[in-house]
């Protein structure tokens, strides 16, 4: 066990603008939107009501559930291993936007926790409203990282305003399940029970057609039914791999900025595979993925978060691959779990000490990869074990062309854009409307998001 040295009185750190009134204000109006959603159950960690904070502790907030969850805690032990039981105090808190909220709330009143995890996506927004220290060149090479230790993708997609604002953790993609059992009888796998080069439109709805021709029905699997994330991710996968393709969003979040055409096509294909039987015109989250499991489809399409309940199914014979390039060039949609720094008064051994957990974190990367993300760090990507890893290794190339969403106050995992978004995609997957009258929609239900200011 790991003894460390006393740490000093907290002394203001000045790489962070102060947090204004109006600051203030606004984090109290958005966390009081948000925060009785998650419900009297969920755990408050030390510091959200204002209780005092340790200072030989971390207090380490984040918002893992399920296999995620397990994982997590299996890392906090090692810590604790390491360092002492008491050297850690963590909490889990509801996911989306009650742990952002209550995040936020905590930061204002500088009373935050000393590491937090934020989808990278999210990490932006708390940036612009200055909740977020920075994280310094300095503070990297004090625990013996440096940049060129990350994905480079992830690395370049948290760098905001000229400034590190979050450390990769992983990178998460939308990625392809498939069933080997249906794809073999479809003529779909290599000598080595693989899935076969799909790229190009033509091989891939070839594919589909084999594939339906083996299932009589359904090649493919996405969920849009009580789920608005996954059409979003389905769509922005596919639109990001047309050259015409431009951010939805602009000006952080003040401007639509979708190219209509592009956005056309991509809807209008996702339609017609439903007209062709090869999609599902509705199905909710776990019938998308029993499907699949079942025979019913050859294809699911779903973050790889999703491997864990894959292999838990008995006698399933499953395997993964990335996305296909459909369009012009490889693109898919992903986020990353970051670990950030909410802004608050750090002595330099404070930010030593939380620097520190977050590198003993990054070592167990590994640990995490198994759940199905791709470590963004590079030691444990790289290592041999990892390597070896099934079917990780298949589909981690994903993460070196990875799309995250664009910025906005209102954007980013399971926020209010991809629930808005994601609700009009998925009804034109169901034939309700069409992709005009969804783009039509998404800019009306849009309007009152663009037109308001950052509440931060």
């Amino acid at each position: 066990m790991r003894n460390r040295p006393p740490r000093a009185a907290p002394v203001r750190s000045v790489e962070s603008p102060a947090i204004s009134r109006r600051r203030l204000f606004g984090a109290g109006a958005l966390a009081a939107s948000t925060l009785t959603v998650a419900g009297c159950s969920t755990p408050l960690a030390a510091g959200l009501l204002g209780t005092q904070l340790d200072p030989e502790v971390i207090v380490y907030w984040n918002l893992f559930g399920g296999g995620d969850g397990v994982r997590m805690q299996d890392m906090e032990t090692a810590y604790r291993e390491e360092y002492g039981e008491s050297s850690l105090q963590a909490t889990t808190l509801t996911w989306g936007n009650p742990y952002y909220s209550k995040l936020t709330l905590a930061t204002v009143g500088n009373q935050p926790p000393d590491v937090a995890v934020a989808h990278l996506t999210r990490a932006k927004p708390l940036w612009t409203g200055g909740i977020l220290d920075p994280i310094t060149e300095k503070d990297l090479a004090g625990v013996g990282l440096t940049t060129e230790d990350f994905n480079a993708q992830a690395w370049k997609a948290q760098v905001t305003d000229g400034q590190n604002i979050a450390i990769p953790l992983d990178t998460h993609p939308f990625t392809l399940f498939y069933n080997k059992e249906v794809c073999d009888q479809a003529g779909l796998l290599d000598a080595d029970g693989l899935l076969v080069d799909l790229t190009g439109m033509d091989a891939f709805e070839a594919a589909l057609a084999e594939i339906s021709a083996v299932t009589e029905g359904l090649a493919i699997t996405v969920a849009n039914v009580a789920e608005t994330s996954t059409p979003w991710r389905f769509f922005w996968t596919l639109y990001n791999q047309l050259d015409a393709a431009t951010p939805f969003l602009e000006d952080d979040g003040a401007t639509i900025s979708v190219d209509e055409e592009s956005f056309l096509e991509v809807m209008g294909r996702i339609q017609s595979w439903v007209d062709q039987g090869w999609l599902n015109s509705a199905l909710d989250y776990a019938t998308s993925q029993t499907t699949m499991f079942t025979g019913g489809s050859g294809f699911y399409l779903q973050g790889e978060w999703e491997i864990s309940t894959a292999q838990s199914i008995d006698g399933l014979e499953f395997g993964m691959a990335p996305i296909p390039q459909l369009y012009d060039r490889q693109a898919v949609q992903a986020d990353s779990h970051t670990f950030i720094l909410p802004r608050k008064d750090r002595s330099p051994e404070q930010r030593q000490q939380a620097m520190e957990f977050i590198k003993a974190m990054l070592e167990q990367s590994f640990t995490w990869a198994e759940g199905g993300h791709v470590p963004s760090y590079m030691p444990a990507f790289e290592s041999a074990e990892y390597q070896a890893l099934e079917p990780q290794k298949y589909y981690a190339a994903s993460a070196d062309y990875a799309v995250y969403d664009d910025p906005a106050w209102y954007g980013g995992s399971g926020s209010t854009f991809e629930s808005t978004v994601g609700a009009q995609l998925g009804l034109v997957q169901q034939g309700v409307l069409t992709p005009e009258q969804a783009l039509q929609a998404i800019r009306a239900q849009l309007e009152i998001y663009t037109s308001t200011p950052s509440p931060l």
